[in-house]
């Protein structure tokens, strides 16, 4: 009786071992078809990508992503599908893209390269600067951070030369605020806009007629020595300019050209020294 329950108890036994190693071959067959799985997305992702099927690229990279999200291939597949979206001009996609990338791969190697394209994304959602400020001031907050936290990568250099364009696209909206106020004869809100630019934007295109500006609108409120003093600036700064010499033409009557040193190398920008009375 004793041998029949002891062989009872070892039958069950090797049954339960038996069963415990299906199961495990069971679950690493799933896991080898699942990995398989990933690697046939990304390759068909790839093979759309070339093609120019933008939409069913992105629909397959986002596959590797569900399918293995912990591997090394679903940041790639995120970044793939980004860039897809881009290359064809659809900048929103591809910045929602590349937002879900730098919140969940924090410090992966390509952050860099992550920063860079959703700046460059926002860059060319800037059509009208009279209208696109939200994304003109995006695209300054991202460039600004690429030159801060990469700054001996490419990218940066690159950042470096869109924020010059980016300030002279917020310069000129600036100054055609400043225009439309002057146009409708509201002088201190114009005077505020034109001395924002030369407060903020003294490297711009814009300065000089925004100098010339504010000579015009001090000399029409018979703010005289404020009109003087812009003059004096464009005169040691733009002594060549346009500007300078209809701002002259203004104080003609009782104003005397100031003499212009030789070497204005070596002199101190008036402008930069005028700045600070302005703020």
């Amino acid at each position: 009786m004793r041998f029949c329950n002891f062989l009872l108890y070892f039958f069950i036994l090797i049954g339960l071992i038996s069963c415990s190693e299906k199961k495990e071959k069971i679950s690493l067959i799933k896991e080898d078809n699942l990995e398989m799985q990933m690697i046939e997305a990304y390759n068909e992702g790839i093979k759309e990508f070339n093609r120019g099927d933008i939409f069913f690229a992105a629909k397959k990279f986002n596959e590797v992503e569900l399918l293995y999200p912990q591997s090394i291939w679903a940041p790639r597949s995120i970044l793939m599908s980004a860039y897809g979206y881009y290359s064809q001009l659809y900048f929103t996609d591809a910045i929602f893209e590349l937002e879900r990338f730098l919140d969940k791969y924090k410090n992966h190697p390509d952050t860099d390269y992550a920063y860079y394209l959703i700046a460059i994304c926002h860059y060319n959602l800037i059509v009208n600067e009279k209208k696109d400020l939200g994304e003109i001031i995006k695209s300054r907050e991202y460039f600004t951070l690429i030159i801060q936290k990469f700054p001996d990568t490419e990218y940066a250099e690159d950042a470096k030369f869109k924020l010059e364009l980016i300030t002279e696209v917020l310069a000129a909206k600036e100054m055609y605020l400043a225009n439309y106020y002057m146009e409708r004869e509201k002088w201190i809100p114009a005077m505020n806009r034109y001395k924002t630019i030369v407060r903020d934007y003294d490297t711009t295109i814009y300065i000089e007629e925004a100098l010339h500006r504010l000579v015009e609108l001090n000399y029409k409120l018979g703010i005289i020595d404020e009109a003087k003093k812009y003059t004096a600036v464009l005169g040691y700064n733009y002594q060549s300019s346009d500007w300078y010499e209809k701002s002259y033409k203004i104080l003609r009557d009782n104003y005397e050209k100031p003499k212009i040193q030789q070497d204005l190398k070596k002199q101190k920008s008036l402008l930069k020294r005028f700045k600070n009375l302005l703020q």
